[in-house]
């Protein structure tokens, strides 16, 4: 009489175990999504700032120092890649936060070039697409791990075409980089998303958890920026 009571116990001990986890990495990539969404905030509302006040673009991007404005984003990532596990959790956020600031400024010509009504339409369309990439590398059981190494190529690839036409200045190099930088960063979303989810352990300490969401939301916010940018190439509307 009492073996169905010992079976029960025994299944559903996993079966609570499998929830727990469930709900641990549901917290998770909620984190994570949120550290992106607040990051973005940041990016545009500095870009808008930036870009409506004469004061401060004129002086940066009438000088050299617009170069040290738009390699500083590269120079941010670097740190965080090479010395996140060096750093506090709270120095990583703090790191974050001001990458996102900095990147909005680098980021504000675009309200100089390109139209406010195209801007937000272009952003609408990248949140579009990174939501339905992102939902997709979340849910799929196809292991897209082989995707990595090809998508990489294709990013150093696009980096490296578009600082030779920094020199070159060539629409159809511009193009064909655009083109072959929307496929890449699609791709790169729903990768991502997926190597995140599979890194997930609920084993992990609250300091170093904390340091992994940061790390996992500057992955996706670099793969939205990027989407947003070059499509942008194809939809933005000059101002006249």
């Amino acid at each position: 009489m009492n073996t169905p009571f010992r079976g029960f116990g025994v299944s559903a001990a996993p079966a609570r175990d499998q929830v727990l986890f469930d709900e641990g990495l549901r917290q998770h990539m909620l984190r994570i999504y949120n550290y992106m969404g607040l990051g973005l905030v940041i990016t545009g509302l500095v870009a808008f700032a930036v870009a409506n006040t004469p004061a401060l673009y004129v002086p940066i991007f009438s000088s050299p120092l617009k170069w040290v404005v738009m390699l500083a984003p590269l120079a941010f990532v670097m740190f965080l890649s090479f010395r996140i596990e060096r750093v506090s959790f709270a120095t990583a956020q703090m790191l974050f936060w001001t990458f996102c600031a900095v990147m909005g400024l680098s980021m504000a010509s675009i309200f100089l070039v390109f139209t406010g009504a195209s801007i937000a339409q272009t952003f609408f369309i990248t949140a579009s697409v990174f939501g339905v990439m992102s939902l997709y590398g979340y849910t799929t059981k196809r292991d897209l791990s082989g995707m990595g190494t090809f998508l990489f190529m294709g990013l150093i690839g696009v980096v490296v075409a578009s600082l030779v036409n920094l020199f070159l200045q060539s629409s159809a190099l511009q193009f064909a980089v655009s083109v072959i930088g929307v496929l890449v960063f699609t791709g790169l979303t729903a990768y991502d998303t997926q190597r995140i989810k599979e890194e997930y352990s609920e084993h992990y300490g609250a300091e170093a958890a904390g340091k992994i969401a940061v790390m996992s939301a500057l992955s996706l916010y670099l793969n939205f920026i990027n989407l947003f940018q070059l499509l942008l190439q194809f939809t933005g509307q000059r101002e006249e």
